[in-house]
């Protein structure tokens, strides 16, 4: 039977969580300092070694990578050395909260939740990808000609469906900012009106604003990022526009629901300038002759281009001459063909018999390593048991040895194994190898700002030295850090003297509607519910 209560969850994607509170603190988030001093505040921690790609899935889920297998947006194909996009198949492995509501007649109201697939057979409205950040299905509605109507009333997000644009000028950055805003400010609008024209138990809507502007608009913001332009006054502060519009939408939304509606405002993930040397990891792992390119010839010289080979090369040429705007909406075509009807994946450059491991992709401020591991790779060079846990030894060690050239300074916090931390039916499916960057220094790019600090360098007794050369457009890049504001029946306010776990929330969203996560990581927060 439904429950009487009703929650409303609002998250704002990858904001930082000590400038949501210092600038509630001093006035410039006046929405969110109103509902800190009325409401429960909390530090939360997303599941270890960050997991960027996995943040949303072990949100909905309640459960480790290792309990639903999804690490990044794009990962290694089952037994190949092909990576392709995570699609519905994976991301419907195990049911997320809304989806046990709705199974228990609860009406729910899911919009905008990154890397959510459309829930077959919903108890409720659904918005999928409207304006969020890394689309993988675009925009799709439950029902279907919801879709529509939105397209009519409030037309597509302001912002770029693709936010990622290297070299954009002060001027091009202060447009992506006023499509922010106008973006959080129609959020609000739309929010407002689903949630007052249809009936909810449970209605969660996510801000993607601050995640698009906190990766590419740190560095008008951030004096401490190299690529920080101090002469450049009518910029302004870009990340503190966004924040505000966000506060207010935040503001809009809250302003009509009564005192009977549990409120939490959260924030999984954290943001800041960027870091990580991950760029290196494969040129570290040539050199300590633990991976070797298929471009490579037999004396690791490039492979020479002919045929096929150069009529590729020549077709990427002209590739790169199309204008981002275009350029974007036709590689996405590209992936659709070759993954969702073709079934393919791309090809990493790693020669399988001449590799022990190869690097896979987990963002800028990790680097992850899977082992050529026999019996699971389709070409294991790599023994389970002894041999393995040897090479892993050999890999922290390695890595742990990595400084600065220049300041001698360690460039590597830790290094983790994915067996030790992520347990569970779908481990096999993650890299083996987890390796945290520190976060300093700082990482420039040339396509950023002033162009400083892009140049990497690191160096050891094992590899000599390596230099790189960053052209990546992200300026930000998050932290394992978030928090969440909670208020409503029953919920005392101050803060929390712990840090909670991003698993735990789920687990206390179903809890307060009366249904239980079966079998899942994460645990109900007593303080949230009911005494």
């Amino acid at each position: 039977m439904p429950n009487s209560r009703k929650l409303l969850v609002l998250a704002i994607d990858a904001a930082n969580p000590e400038l949501l509170q210092s600038w509630a603190a001093d006035g410039t988030l006046p929405y969110l300092a109103s509902l800190m001093a009325s409401g429960l505040t909390a530090g939360t921690r997303n599941v270890e070694a960050l997991f960027v790609g996995a943040t949303w899935p072990s949100f909905t889920t309640a459960l480790t990578p290792g309990g639903h297998g999804i690490y990044w947006l794009d990962i290694l194909k089952r037994g190949s050395y092909e990576i392709r996009r995570c699609g519905a198949a994976e991301l419907g492995r195990r049911k997320t909260f809304w989806e046990i509501l709705s199974d228990a007649g609860q009406r729910v109201i899911v919009m905008d939740v990154p890397l959510a697939r459309r829930s077959p057979g919903l108890n409720g409205i659904q918005i999928v990808e409207w304006g969020t950040h890394d689309p993988a299905f675009g925009f799709q509605t439950t029902p279907k000609r919801l879709g529509e109507t939105i397209l009519r009333h409030f037309g597509p997000h302001p912002a770029p469906r693709m936010c990622d644009v290297p070299g954009r000028s002060p001027g091009e950055c202060r447009e992506l900012s006023a499509q922010l805003v106008q973006g959080a400010a129609l959020r609000a609008r739309l929010t407002n009106n689903l949630l007052s024209e249809e009936s909810w138990d449970m209605a969660i809507q996510v801000f993607s604003e601050a995640h698009c502007g906190g990766h590419q608009l740190w560095h008008c913001h951030d004096p401490q990022h190299p690529g920080f332009d101090a002469s450049d006054s009518g910029v302004g502060d870009l990340i503190r526009d966004v924040y505000v519009s966000v506060d207010r939408a935040i503001g809009e939304v809250l302003s009509a629901q009564g005192p009977d509606t549990t409120v939490v405002v959260m924030t999984l993930h954290g943001m800041t300038r960027m870091h990580g040397y991950h760029y290196l990891t494969p040129d570290i792992l040539l050199r300590l002759g633990l991976m070797r390119r298929a471009s490579a010839g037999p004396e690791g010289a490039p492979a020479a281009a002919s045929g096929a080979a150069g009529a590729g090369s020549g077709l990427r040429s002209l590739y790169r001459r199309i204008p981002v705007s275009i350029r974007g909406p036709l590689y996405q075509l590209r992936q659709q063909l070759l993954q969702r009807f073709l079934g393919r994946g791309q090809p990493i450059d790693v020669d399988p018999a001449g590799s022990r491991c190869f690097d896979v992709g987990l963002g800028p401020t990790l680097s992850a390593i899977r082992l050529n591991l026999q019996g699971r790779e389709p070409a294991g060079t790599v023994a389970p048991g002894a041999d393995a846990d040897d090479l892993c030894r050999e890999l922290t060690d390695r890595f742990m040895e990595l400084t600065h050239p220049e300041t001698g300074a360690r460039l590597v916090h830790r290094v983790l194994r994915s067996a030790e931390l992520f347990p569970g039916p779908y481990l096999a499916e993650l890299p083996d190898i987890l390796i945290e960057w520190n976060e300093d220094p700082a990482v420039g790019s040339t396509r950023v700002g002033t162009g400083a600090g892009a140049t990497l360098r690191v160096a050891s007794p094992a590899i000599g030295e390596l230099e790189y050369l960053n052209t990546y457009c992200r300026s930000g890049d998050h932290r394992i850090e978030g928090m969440f504001i909670a208020r409503g029946p029953g919920i005392a306010p101050g803060r929390l003297d712990r840090v909670v776990s991003t698993l735990d929330l789920a687990p206390t969203f179903t809890k307060l509607l009366g249904s239980e996560m079966p079998a899942v990581h994460g645990r109900p927060i007593p303080e949230l519910l009911p005494r």
